[in-house]
């Protein structure tokens, strides 16, 4: 091992159980590619570990088979495996390669401890699994475009999988109801069984299912702004910094990460629906701040040269933990939502 890796160009094993690229829904795989593409910006040597039909033109993919177990399809050779899942084994006992794991999601369902080399996305999310390691998550705004920033406004919207009750689309229905604005759901549909019979009615609410790319892209350049009542602690957001990217002001509710990412000059916070809908209705935001603000802060670069100084504390000897994670509070999906 290099006596100092401040400067050592590492052989990163990046292992993940979907596959990459992504289109619509899939925001942790599209921080994973757009990591891998910033590693090697940096002249670090990235490699998949992901499932048949992944394809990457700038990092070489090994097949990952899904059915088998991990540990003896991880080749040897790399300075850093990075998991972005919990593994099936327990690389702490029984692993010799430097690794760590990124913890995407909140570990409220058992095995509710992680390992010791695990990152958080987040300051909440870390703390509220006893540890104060993170990284914030970032995106290559190369590939979202440029915004137009004179193009009318027309609606807001709602950005997330609805049929998630914790995403609370029936809040942000409500409140958009209560403002007396457009909504556009998008990731839901205005007919949903998966979670029991719902239907919604009006024609100032338009649904747009699970949409991605272009499409999304053009919705969100043409939003005056994020509803977003979650009911849960919310690890980090991608919805919340894709809509201020395209100079989006969010409105929401104050749990997890958002009082992180979202400050008084780019949104406003709350678990009431009629105050979020006062604020929906009466409140404006600069959309250019919002959009620097984002572009500048939640970048796949910073998020990339935060990773390399985790990867080099792990290669000189550091756990990053302690002793092993473990989530506090196990309630994340009810949190209140008020009148």
């Amino acid at each position: 091992m290099p006596p100092n890796w401040m400067t050592a160009d590492m052989r990163v094993l990046l292992i993940n159980r979907a596959k990459v690229p992504v289109f619509a829904y899939g925001g942790t795989e599209r921080v994973i590619w757009n990591l891998a593409r910033s590693l090697v910006d940096l002249g670090h040597e990235v490699t998949f570990l992901v499932p048949e039909g992944s394809h990457c033109d700038f990092a070489k993919v090994l097949v990952l088979d899904k059915d088998a177990p991990l540990k003896p399809q991880i080749p040897s050779g790399f300075d850093i495996v990075h998991f972005q899942s919990l593994p099936d084994f327990d690389p702490d006992a029984d692993f010799d390669q430097p690794y760590i794991m990124t913890e995407h999601g909140n570990a409220n369902k058992p095995p509710t401890t992680r390992y010791l080399n695990t990152v958080f996305i987040s300051a909440d999310q870390a703390k509220r699994h006893n540890s104060n390691v993170f990284v914030y998550n970032g995106l290559n705004w190369d590939d979202y475009g440029p915004v137009d920033f004179n193009k009318p406004r027309t609606h807001f919207h709602f950005l997330g999988k609805a049929s998630w009750p914790a995403k609370n689309v029936r809040g942000a229905i409500d409140v958009a109801w209560d403002a007396g604005v457009e909504l556009a759901v998008l990731g839901g549909n205005r007919l949903n069984f998966s979670r029991g019979f719902r239907f919604t009615w009006s024609p100032s609410i338009h649904f747009y299912g699970m949409v991605g790319g272009a499409e999304k892209f053009t919705a969100l350049n043409q939003s005056k702004g994020l509803i977003f009542p979650v009911r849960w602690y919310e690890p980090f957001g991608l919805a919340i910094i894709e809509s201020l990217y395209f100079g989006c002001p969010v409105f929401a509710t104050p749990y997890g990460s958002l009082p992180e990412l979202i400050g008084p000059d780019v949104g406003y916070l709350s678990n009431s629906r009629s105050d979020l809908a006062r604020a929906v209705k009466t409140m404006q935001f600069d959309a250019r701040r919002c959009h620097d603000y984002v572009r500048d802060t939640y970048n796949s670069a910073v998020m990339a040269e935060a990773y390399v100084k985790i990867y080099e504390r792990v290669l000189n000897g550091e756990k990053l933990n302690p002793h092993r994670p473990e989530l506090i509070d196990r309630e994340v999906n009810k949190l209140p939502w008020l009148k």
